[in-house]
Parts: C-alpha cells; structure tokens; sequence
C-alpha cells in the first residue's frame, strides 16, 4: 500500500538541466555530452558532489570544475555552466503532485547547489512547492542521492517505511538505490508515461 510519493525535482517537476549543458557545449564548440561526462567521472567526490552537499562554494566550485573539464583538454567556465541550470515548470507533473497531496504523504528529494529558501520562486513554484510535506536538499543535509542515506531521511520526516513510497527520477543511478531498500520506482523519460506508471501504482487519476 502506498503511504508517501516522492519526486525529484530536475527533469521530474521542472525540465531538466541536460538542455542547459547542451546549449553551453554547442555554443563553444564542446563535444556533446562533455558536461555530463565530467559529472560521471568520480561522481562521489568530484566537484559537482562536494557542491551539491555543501562541501565547497560556488567560487570553489567553479575553479574545481574547470580543472576537472582541463584535465581531460577541455576549457570549461564553471559559473556559466551553473547559469544555465534553470528549468521551466511541468505543469501537468505539478498537478499530479497536487492531487498526491490530497490524499498522500509527499516529499520533494533534490540534488542542489542552493537551498531553495534562499532563492526567489515564482508564484507559481512557491505553490508548487506547498505542496510538500517534506523537503529533502542535498546542500542543507550534506548528503545527496544516490547515497542510501538521503532517502532514509524522507522516510524518517514522513514517518513512512521505504515499502510505503514511490519514488520519482530521471536517473537510474537515484533509482537503484531507493529500490534495494523496498520502494517502487517510477524513471521519468516522458512525463506522460510517468504519471501513467504512477497512476497505476496510486490507484486513483492524476491527469485532467
């Protein structure tokens, strides 16, 4: 029985960040993919890692970053790639959301470099983000997905066991992790596919 829904943030209720990374690499002539490349390549402690949890600042980041993309003959500039970061809202993932609210336990589960209290929402996002009745963010708790950790967090903030959840990503490597301890995982690919899978789990609609 499903007691809690879990959705990540990028690429699940907002797109993701893999248009940002394209747009940076194609306007300076960067192989496809570099962005990502570098964030796979010691993915625990590298310096998207150790931002993310809130090891290091921006500044640092930025400088750690450029020397990651330098050692394999690249030039990358750090905060630019920070500054393509944002997504647009999906709003039908929103409404599913909504309705999870209604009748479920929900949490937000986000890898991120700020928290998102410090940062201005549109009205539209504030609302969405009411919706929560937890919110878990790799830079206020120091430590991020896809450490077993982070998700035992939400069960314990929503009183919930890791059986009771579903969970929502578009990474595989987030997934994993949330399956061996008990929950049903949900990768969004296309967000219509999603909400469908989810609506069978849930057992009741989550689209107009």
């Amino acid at each position: 029985m499903v007691e809690a829904v879990l959705f990540d943030m990028g690429g699940v209720i907002v797109s993701g960040p893999w248009e940002g990374f394209a747009a940076y690499e194609r306007a300076n002539g960067l192989p496809e993919g570099l962005i990502r490349r570098i964030n796979s390549t010691d993915a625990d402690s590298n310096a998207w890692a150790r931002m993310e949890r809130g090891e290091i600042g921006l500044e640092e980041f930025a400088a750690a970053f450029e020397a990651e993309a330098a050692a394999l003959g690249y030039r990358v500039d750090g905060m630019a790639v920070l500054d393509g970061l944002g997504g647009e809202l999906l709003p039908g993932v929103a409404e599913a959301v909504r309705r999870c609210s209604e009748r479920l336990k929900t949490g937000l589960l986000t890898n991120n470099y700020a928290p998102m209290a410090s940062s201005e929402r549109s009205a539209e996002m504030a609302e969405v983000m009411g919706w929560f009745d937890v919110v878990v963010e790799s830079s206020v708790v120091g430590v991020r997905k896809p450490d077993p950790a982070f998700y035992a967090m939400a069960c314990q903030a929503l009183d919930v066991e890791p059986s009771g959840c579903v969970f929502l990503d578009d990474l595989g490597v987030n997934l994993k992790p949330a399956r061996a301890m008990g929950m049903t995982t949900i990768k969004v690919v296309d967000a219509a596919d999603a909400l469908a899978e989810l609506e069978a789990v849930v057992g009741f609609p989550l689209r107009n």
